[in-house]
């Protein structure tokens, strides 16, 4: 027999955290709903944890597999999961009490395939996140997370679970945005989306600085730069230049902070948007003003002050 919402948490090496997001999850006040820990062949204590927790919680499962990596986690929860609706938790997160509650009572009461909510973001201090979609059509929020005025996470939308099966849709293995590429799969097949205006997801940018999407390395850039291409593949050019354009400055921007191109290979990435660069990102942030630099020539010096910034950053509070 069903449950209503199945939660899926793919852990790795998150003992040091991993309490504070399964004590989260058991306190909620809905009754009707699973935790699955999928354990991605953790080498710390986390599988052990994870044990523990299901042996004091009978809602909660443990599936424990060799490391693929967390797309493949989060597919074996899709995979594993009995529930109506999924959401996918982070270990290093964790969330408010009424979550599966609200969101899904908006799901019943709107027939919505994905409700999307706001969040809380952490990094030296706690920020409220609105993620209130410009309209609720799949084709605004398919826009919307292109662009960067939403997050594509999984994490913040409750997502019916038989759209993954009717919709073939998979989390890819090998991409670093798995999130934001089966969530745009989703919106491309116009589904019924919903919004609940307030936050319950508390997304810990501080703690775990080792993630893959705060330490870009070349894997991670090659990932990003794939998801790109296939996007751009799916989608009709001319009728999402906009947002085509917002993704790629983006992912340049990303390939400028990482420091892991020389001046050709980064000049060269998606150089057809380097003259218009600056009508998609922020003006004033040192990134923005270190990539205006080298964008107009003056890489050697665009170079010098991001680095320099960078190293203040780091070492001076």
């Amino acid at each position: 027999m069903g449950t209503k919402v199945s939660v899926i948490v793919a852990v790795y090496k998150a003992e040091r955290y991993l309490h504070r997001c399964l004590n989260s999850l058991v306190e909620q006040t809905f009754e009707d709903y699973e935790v699955l820990l999928i354990d991605d062949g953790s080498p710390d204590n986390s599988g052990e944890i994870c044990n523990r927790f299901a042996h004091k919680y009978p809602f909660i499962r443990v599936v424990h597999k060799a490391n693929g990596g967390v797309a493949s986690a989060r597919q074996c929860g899709i995979d594993c999961a009995h529930g109506e609706y999924t959401i996918h938790v982070d270990a290093d997160d964790w969330v408010e009490p009424t979550m599966l509650a609200e969101l899904y009572q908006k799901a019943v009461q709107s027939n919505a395939d994905m409700v999307i909510c706001d969040y809380f973001e952490i990094r030296r201090k706690e920020v409220y996140v609105k993620q209130m979609p410009t309209a609720l059509k799949a084709d605004a929020v398919l826009r919307d997370m292109l662009n960067g005025h939403l997050h594509g996470s999984c994490w913040n939308k409750l997502i019916r679970r038989s759209c993954y099966k009717d919709y073939h849709i998979c989390f890819p293995q090998g991409l670093i945005l798995e999130d934001l590429f089966v969530n745009c799969n989703l919106c491309l097949n116009n589904i019924r989306i919903a919004y609940v205006n307030k936050a319950f997801y508390h997304y810990d940018c501080f703690t775990n600085r080792t993630s893959l999407t705060q330490t870009p390395d070349r894997m991670n850039m090659h990932s990003r730069i794939a998801f790109v291409s296939y996007i751009e593949q799916r989608l009709d050019a001319e009728a999402y230049r906009e947002e085509l354009n917002s993704l790629k400055c983006l992912t340049k921007k990303v390939a400028w902070t990482s420091q892991l191109y020389n001046k050709k290979e980064f000049l060269d990435l998606y150089k057809e948007i380097n003259p218009v660069y600056t009508r998609y990102q922020e003006k004033h942030s040192p990134t923005a003003i270190s990539l205006r630099l080298c964008l107009s020539g003056h890489y050697v010096l665009a170079t010098i002050a991001f680095r320099l910034w960078r190293f203040v950053k780091t070492h001076i509070k």
